[in-house]
């Protein structure tokens, strides 16, 4: 953190290597000092609280602005559609304008390029991963798999890998499924226990990953990371890439999981660069939370291991939630540089969080830090940025200085302008289907068919357009056979999934008639 003290401070005057957070105030409400976030130490990570409505969306955009003026990429999950307001000019509102006077700067509207990314493809760039770059773990926890479901799964994964099977979207994973279903009993001797029960419980729950839309997610094109680290030829800023939010968050476990997942290969796929003179991308995590609600202990190494190693690639991450109590102590002591907004103490656990909130800090002999943490108003905050040699600077009570573009959504209209005229359009807008786990699995079966087997029609699509309620349980295999001859998908049916079909329909037939056998 730079600090300048004495007479009226003027925030106009740009400090090369820092971004301006806001403007230290003394119990008089007097500017002390400026609030400065050093860039060399921005990838030790962050932490943004706060109650809801206390402010930490419009921070979170005045971060994202001045890493973009700096020439730093940045992501961010745009949970209401309120941060796509980066991609077109500021208004000069009187709150605004006269904020900035406070701290002494003029407002000077500004905006920032801008990518809109989507994964359900409605409100920017389709984002798709494969199913193996996913893997067993992380499926593993959008599905809610129990211990011994998490091994089927790791053993679908494992024999796929080593018989040259891609797992690239959710047919390939129910196609793989039903294959270890069909030698449970040899893959048995090798991996332990395969059950048709246990895959029958991963197919259902498959179903309802893609109730909730993750069949749109996986696929290809993947992601590229190289995709989220662009710099604005024109302006020098980097790009702010803005992941529209609102509905994937009716689907918190997919949500958390990808962006873990994306903090994953970010770690995987940059080199080592130490500390540079600044980020390489930062990445802010809103509703953090989600991430570590019931996370098993083995996520929650992978995590903290991610969140510290990372820093070492040039990649600060920045979380931002309602209570510091929602990041696990292994995480939070990785965070360095903290912005608190107000917090309510309204009940025993508030109380909790406030001392905590405050505990965090580096103490500062002038302010009663617990006390000050319930009176902030709205676009204050208290800000502890790391200085020096790393170490947190004394927290301070600031006056968060407020974005220069739009606060709150983009025009429609402007957002799909923007989507239209990216160049990233073309490479994502298409899905790829390539050959992958699904037709080779289909391939052997009709390889395998007797010579002599009789020519059978295949099964048409209801007149509602879909395929009937077995269709609906084995996701579409019925449709998916080559033109002519025999239907592929009625072989894979007949001769792969033989035992997770019985399984899965013994299972629905219980939940459909049970509950009204027992009225």
């Amino acid at each position: 953190m730079s600090a300048q003290t004495g007479g009226t401070p003027n925030a106009a005057a740009e400090v090369p290597g820092t971004i301006l957070v806001g403007a230290a105030v003394d119990t008089a409400d007097k500017v002390i000092a400026l609030e400065r976030l050093t860039l060399k130490l921005a990838n030790r990570h962050g932490l943004v609280t706060g109650a809801t409505g206390t402010g930490k969306t419009v921070t979170l955009q005045t971060l994202a602005e001045g890493f973009s003026r700096a020439g730093v990429p940045v992501f961010a999950s745009d949970i209401k559609g309120d941060l796509s307001g980066v991609a077109s000019p500021g208004e000069g509102q009187d709150w605004i304008v006269k904020r900035y006077a406070e701290v002494g700067a003029d407002y000077q509207p500004d905006e920032f390029p801008v990518e809109f990314w989507d994964l359900f493809g409605e409100q920017g760039h389709p984002v798709r991963a494969t199913v193996t770059d996913m893997g067993p773990l992380m499926l593993a926890r959008i599905m809610d798999l129990n211990d011994v479901q998490e091994g089927v799964l790791n053993v679908a994964f494992r024999v796929a890998d080593e018989r040259g099977l891609p797992l690239l979207d959710l047919k390939d994973l129910r196609a793989m499924l039903a294959f270890i279903a069909e030698h449970a009993a040899e893959l048995t001797k090798t991996y332990g226990n395969v059950s048709s029960a246990t895959v029958g419980t991963i197919q259902r729950q498959l179903l309802v990953l893609e109730n909730q839309g993750a069949d749109q997610f996986f696929g290809e094109t993947a992601l590229a990371i190289a995709d989220l680290m662009q710099v604005d030829r024109r302006s020098g800023y980097g790009t702010i890439n803005l992941l529209a939010a609102d509905k994937l968050m009716q689907a918190p476990r997919l949500y958390s999981s990808f962006l873990l997942w994306l903090l994953s290969e970010l770690f995987e796929a940059l080199p080592e660069v130490g500390d540079p003179e600044k980020p390489r991308l930062v990445f802010f995590f809103d509703e953090a939370h989600l991430l570590f609600d019931e996370a098993s202990k083995a996520l929650l190494q992978k995590i903290e291991q991610v969140v510290r190693l990372i820093r070492s690639k040039g990649v600060g991450v920045y979380f931002v939630t309602q209570n510091p109590l929602d990041v696990p102590d292994t995480v939070l002591a990785q965070l360095g540089n903290r912005v608190q907004h107000a917090l309510r103490a309204f009940t025993p656990r508030d109380q909790k969080a406030v001392k905590s909130a405050a505990d965090t800090f580096r103490p500062n002999p002038a302010l009663d830090v617990a006390r000050v943490i319930t009176e902030l108003g709205k676009g204050e905050a208290l800000v502890s940025m790391l200085e020096g040699n790393g170490t947190p600077a004394m927290v301070e009570r600031t006056l968060i200085l407020p974005p220069t573009a739009k606060v709150g959504p983009v025009a429609p209209e402007l957002r799909a302008a923007s989507i239209d005229r990216s160049p990233l359009k073309a490479k994502y807008a298409q899905v790829v289907d390539r050959e992958s786990a699904y037709e080779m699995l289909a391939k052997k079966v009709e390889d395998t068919a007797p010579a002599q087997a009789p020519q059978t029609k295949p099964v048409e699509a209801d007149a509602g357009g879909g395929g009937g309620w077995l269709d609906g349980v084995l996701g579409g295999v019925f449709k998916r056979g080559p033109r002519g001859g025999m239907s592929v998908g009625e072989q894979v049916a007949r001769q792969v999934t033989r035992q997770v079909t019985s399984q899965v329909t013994r299972a629905i037939l219980r939940n459909v008639l049970g509950g009204r056998s027992r009225g």
